[in-house]
């Protein structure tokens, strides 16, 4: 479904890659574990308009850098190659 809202929003418009890296850059170093939309606005450098932040966070959230629950947002990506190479190599119970 977030697909979906990808593509209909991306019909109006389309965050800038200096928009969707400062939303990554706060979520990433955030010291909270989870995160309000409207705490995120509140810790944005500037400020950016809420059908922008919604289209970023699906593109995050479909590219597994975030998780997005009842309780608000978490950063989840981890670029360790030690941590995808046991992953791999592990057993699923």
């Amino acid at each position: 479904m977030s697909q979906l809202v990808l593509q209909e929003q991306k019909l109006e418009h389309s965050p800038t890659l200096n928009t969707v890296i400062m939303v990554e850059t706060v979520l990433r170093n955030m010291e909270e574990s989870v995160i309000s939309v409207a705490e995120l606005k509140r810790k944005l450098p500037k400020k950016v308009n809420h059908n922008t932040i919604k289209i970023i966070l699906a593109y995050l959230e479909e590219s597994n850098k975030i998780a997005v629950t009842i309780k608000g947002i978490t950063w989840i990506h981890n670029p360790n190659p030690n941590l995808r190479k046991a992953i791999a190599r592990g057993l699923e119970l």
